[in-house]
C-alpha cells in the first residue's frame, strides 16, 4: 500500500542502504550498483515515495531551511522583510524558520540553536551579539539586515544617515522650522542610531544647534502615543516638529497630536521614515523615507542561497540599497496622488 508520507530516511531503512543511495536512485544520478538500486527501487514502488526538496537537502548533508532572526515581530516592517526573504527562499524550495528573539538574556544561545537546524540565517542587526554572530558564522552562511556584523560577515541596509540628513534639512530650510526633536532610540537599533547622526549632522550643516538627546523610545506605534503625551503634554513648549525614528513611532505621534486638537502640519510637523503602506492612506499622509525593506530581505536571502550552493563559502559584501524622501501633507507638501508623495 502506498504511502506519500514515506521519508527518504524510512526508504532508506527499508532497504538496508544509506540516505544518500536513495537520493541518488530517486534522483538518477551519481553511481549505485545493479543490486542496491534494485533495493531502492523496490521499496520506492511498494511504498509509493516521491522525493522532496528536504529530502534531496538531507542526502546533500542539508536542511532544507534557511532561518530569519527578529529581535520581535509586529508591525508592517517585519511583514514586509518575511515577504521579501520567502520570496526568494520559496521558490529555491527552502522553508523559513523564523525566531523572534525579544532580546532576552538567551537571545544568543537561541540563535545558535537554530544554526543547527538550518543552512543559512539572516539576523536583523542588534539583535545578538557580535560574538554570538563570529560562533554563528562559523555554523552557516550568516548576513545581517539592517545593520553591520563584526568582521567579515556579509550585511544589507539601507542608506540612512544621507536620507535623514536629507528630510531634516528639508524641514529645516524649506519649511524653516526650528526646535526639532528626534524620537527613537540609537542605543536600540544600528538603523536609529545613523537616523540620529544624520538628523544632527543636518543641523551642523545649516549651523544649527541639534538637540542634545532624542526622545529616547522604542519603534510601536504605542511608543508614539508615549512620545506625544511627553512632548505635547503639561507645559512643554511645542517642538517645531518631531523627526521619528521609523513610521509606526510617527503615526503614534500623529494620533497623539490629532487626539489633542492639534492640525497637522499647520500646528506641528509629524515626519517617519520607512514608507510603510499606511504612510500613504492617513490623513495627512505622512511625510517620509521610502527604504526598499522587502529588497533588503531577498538581497539576504540570495547571498545566503549562493553560499549554500558552495558549500565552504561564505556570503560576502556590504550592500547599501538607496533610498529616496516622500514629501507628502504632514510637512506642509502637497503629495502626488500617483506617487503616494513627491519624490526627493
Amino acid at each position: 500500500m502506498s504511502n506519500s508520507r514515506m521519508t527518504v530516511r524510512e526508504i532508506a531503512k527499508l532497504a538496508g542502504v544509506s540516505v544518500a543511495t536513495v537520493s541518488r536512485v530517486s534522483n538518477g544520478t551519481g553511481q549505485v550498483s545493479d543490486e542496491m538500486r534494485c533495493r531502492v527501487l523496490e521499496a520506492i514502488e511498494k511504498h509509493g515515495y516521491r522525493p522532496g526538496h528536504l529530502g534531496r537537502a538531507l542526502a546533500a548533508g542539508r536542511h532544507g531551511a534557511l532561518g530569519l532572526v527578529f529581535p520581535g515581530l509586529s508591525g508592517p516592517y517585519f511583514t514586509e522583510l518575511i515577504q521579501g526573504f520567502e520570496s526568494e527562499a520559496v521558490p529555491s524550495r527552502a522553508s523559513v524558520h523564523i525566531l523572534c528573539t525579544h532580546l532576552r538574556s538567551d537571545s544568543d544561545d537561541q540563535v545558535l540553536e537554530m544554526g543547527r537546524r538550518v543552512d543559512g540565517v539572516a539576523v536583523i542587526g542588534g539583535t545578538i551579539s557580535d560574538d554570538a554572530l563570529l560562533r554563528l558564522a562559523e555554523m552557516v552562511p550568516v548576513v545581517v539586515v539592517a545593520g553591520e556584523g563584526p568582521g567579515d560577515i556579509a550585511s544589507v541596509r539601507a542608506e540612512n544617515p544621507g536620507s535623514m540628513a536629507a528630510l531634516t534639512r528639508h524641514l529645516l530650510a524649506d519649511h524653516d522650522l526650528r526646535d526639532l526633536v528626534f524620537v527613537g532610540n540609537p542605543e536600540g537599533s544600528p538603523d536609529v542610531s545613523e537616523r540620529w547622526a544624520g538628523f544632527r549632522q543636518a543641523h551642523h550643516d545649516l549651523g544649527i544647534a541639534p538637540p542634545n538627546e532624542p526622545v529616547a523610545i522604542g519603534l510601536q506605534q504605542a511608543d508614539g502615543v508615549l512620545a506625544a503625551e511627553r512632548l505635547l503634554g503639561g507645559d512643554n513648549p511645542r517642538p517645531g516638529g518631531v523627526v521619528c525614528a521609523n513610521d509606526e513611532a510617527a503615526l503614534g505621534v500623529l494620533v497623539g497630536a490629532l487626539g489633542r486638537g492639534l492640525r497637522v502640519p499647520q500646528d506641528l510637523v509629524i515626519t517617519g521614515f520607512d514608507d510603510v503602506p499606511a504612510a500613504a492612506i492617513v490623513t495627512p499622509a505622512l511625510t517620509t523615507v521610502r527604504q526598499p525593506v522587502r529588497e533588503l530581505a531577498a538581497e539576504a536571502a540570495r547571498l545566503i542561497l549562493r553560499a549554500v550552493d558552495q558549500p565552504g563559502s561564505t556570503p560576502e559584501g556590504s550592500l547599501v540599497l538607496p533610498t529616496e524622501l516622500a514629501l507628502r501633507s504632514s510637512c506642509g507638501c502637497p503629495a502626488n496622488p500617483l506617487t503616494g508623495g513627491t519624490r526627493k
